[in-house]
């Protein structure tokens, strides 16, 4: 505090900071990646552990003996869908009463704003169908969920006979809390313009919930999926549970589909721990629900999708095993005392074994910020003139930048017309794709999904021709003065944006910050146009997007060829829309809103005359 409070200290302390400005934001720039990519490395991660104690042996005795019976329901299930064309309603509620389940079925449509080709659909509409086991000797305030997504195609057939044999099993048992078999035909939100019946039949509150995804009668492993809407992600706890008992019954488990290895020491093993972890990033930066479990966490409910693989090894798990795995599991959860929460709901894992906190990191991502800081603080010193010290040095010194810096006539002239010329733009972004559809396909050979995302790409390009000529706006024009400002603004506010971004959805801040941080920090209108508007182009968040589409396939063992991954980044773009307008997903308006509009606001500096 010594340092701070006296005025010659704290003078040199500036002078030190603004005179060593470039070199530290370089260090911290590396160091920040270096930081994060160390997280990968073993010894640098925490050990998983089970931080619940209703949850932390696995000593009970699975006996879920109808893995055929299961398989023999879920080819049935299939006949019936080829009989009817789509889902056997009728059919999936009888079965499920006969089972001894209070059943019920809620329906529910959406119109989308514009027609998703990758599902080939204009309207999501179906039916849920629930059915509730009801706790015979429990007050029935609490609930489980085991969920199985449906679809009118032959896919996850055997996560629905799966799902209707634990049921009939679990009416034998003693549980604790109601359990609620759920079969899903599609999602269900309540969101602005979804039209739905209201539910008939309600159970306790929900503790958790897992969503079973099996498309094969062969299972040569079970992978776990966490994210969820918005980058959410459950409590650790529950991803603890799913590994302990996978290690208990001798089920190969996987996390981002990769097997974990055993040789971290090796540069083959570290380099799969960065693909696993990074692949995480990408998942949770994307702020899509990468299954069912996804909505749930929305409302506080954890939750998770288990998928079942079938990768031809020669490891096989057949469908009794899966049951009694799922068995296992719940029955844990049915001796919850209160809701998980005493692990950690921030966190990396580059394997089911380990996992790395928000406090490990997040200094990463702090490292980043601080060059922004640093870089506000050097332009604050040059806009400010201070006065020579006397014995009130301190009051003069500060007295004097806030006359000649902060005061309105000086500063909001400054950055006004830019920030708003910015904004509009963003908004424009955010709104003319979807409403300029039907004009676009009139005049237009393309479809509404093209026409609404190469016009969102129009309005994209355009802008960066529009803020630049903002400075004839400006008071101050041709002045140094002027842009310092401007950039000093940019530079606070970007630095809120990344850190609010980061402490919602870590995976996307970071992204975010490694490019624009250095575009935020270099940028002059002193430097060479050309070059650095290239630069800054492939800076921008739109390039940001491609590299990581690019990025996931490679990770994914699925590289693309340069057309490939431009046609797969503007289905990025399309879902991203869809995504916010189905789920309320919040990345589309993040980048639109925000985002964007700062980015112009650099652009705006290089082109300052």
């Amino acid at each position: 505090m010594g340092l701070l409070s006296d005025p010659n200290r704290r003078k040199a302390l500036t002078s030190l900071l603004t005179r060593l400005n470039t070199p530290i934001c370089v260090v911290c720039y590396l160091a920040g990646i270096a930081w994060f990519m160390g997280l990968a490395f073993e010894p640098f991660t925490l050990r998983t552990y089970m931080s619940e104690n209703a949850m932390g042996s696995t000593m009970v005795e699975e006996r879920f003996p109808a893995g055929e019976r299961a398989l023999a329901t879920a080819r049935e299930f299939a006949a019936h869908k080829r009989k009817v064309g789509g889902m056997p309603v009728e059919w999936l509620v009888k079965t499920m009463q006969a089972r001894g389940l209070e059943v019920f079925t809620q329906s529910f449509t959406r119109t989308l704003p514009f027609p998703d080709e990758n599902k080939e659909r204009y309207m999501v509409r179906g039916t849920n169908i629930y059915g509730i086991l009801r706790a015979p000797r429990a007050p029935r305030t609490e609930a489980l969920v085991l969920s199985a997504p449906c679809s009118p195609d032959n896919s996850n057939n055997q996560a629905v006979g799966l799902l209707l044999g634990l049921a009939q099993y679990f009416r034998s048992k003693m549980f604790y809390v109601e359990f609620d078999c759920t079969s899903l035909s599609g999602f269900f939100s309540h969101h602005s313009g979804m039209d739905y019946t209201p539910l008939q039949g309600r159970a306790g509150s929900i503790q958790a919930a897992l969503s079973l995804e099996l498309s094969s009668d062969v299972i040569t492993s079970l992978d776990l999926v966490l994210e969820g809407l918005n980058g959410q992600l459950p409590n650790l706890d529950l991803a603890n549970l799913f590994h302990a008992f996978c290690q208990k019954i001798g089920v190969l488990c996987t996390i981002q589909g990769k097997l974990q290895r055993g040789d971290w020491d090796t540069a083959e093993g570290y380099t799969h721990a960065v693909q696993t972890m990074m692949l995480m990033v990408l998942k949770q930066a994307s702020g899509r629900p990468w299954g069912d479990h996804g909505l749930f966490l929305r409302y506080h409910i954890e939750a998770a999708s288990v998928r079942g693989i079938n990768s031809f090894r020669q490891y096989k798990t057949d469908a009794t095993t899966i049951g009694r795995l799922l068995e296992g599991m719940f029955r844990k959860l049915n001796n919850l005392l209160e809701r998980l929460h005493q692990s950690y709901f921030f966190y990396l894992m580059p394997s089911l074994t380990h996992f790395v906190s928000i406090g490990y990191y997040m200094p990463a991502f702090g490292l980043l910020a601080t060059i922004l800081l640093l870089r506000a603080l050097d332009l604050w010193v040059q806009l400010g003139t201070p006065a020579q010290v006397t014995e009130d040095g301190a009051v003069l010194f500060i007295f004097s930048y806030y006359k000649s810096f902060l005061s309105p006539s000086v500063l909001v002239p400054s950055f006004k017309p830019s920030m708003v010329i910015s904004h509009l733009t963003g908004v424009a972004l955010y709104t003319l794709p979807v409403l300029s559809q039907e004009t676009a396909v009139e005049h237009f050979p393309v479809s509404e999904t093209e026409a609404v995302v190469l016009t969102a790409i129009a309005i994209y390009t355009a802008g960066l021709a529009l803020p630049h000529n903002t400075h004839r706006f400006i008071s101050g024009e041709g002045t140094e003065q002027g842009w310092r400002v401007l950039k000093l603004v940019a530079l606070l506010y970007l630095a809120v944006l990344l850190g609010c971004t980061a402490l919602i959805n870590f995976s996307l801040g970071f992204i975010l910050a490694i490019t624009l941080v250095p575009a935020a920090a270099c940028v002059t209108p002193h430097m060479p146009k050309a070059l650095t508007a290239l630069a800054m182009v492939l800076l921008s968040p739109g390039c940001t997007l491609l590299y990581c589409v690019f990025i996931f396939q490679e990770l994914q063992e699925a590289p693309v060829t340069l057309p490939e991954g431009w046609m797969l980044f503007l289905s990025v773009i399309s879902q991203g829309i869809l995504d916010h307008s189905l789920y309320g997903s919040l990345v589309y308006p993040l980048l639109a809103l925000l985002i964007y509009p700062c980015w112009l606001l650099l652009w705006n500096i290089l082109f300052w005359k």
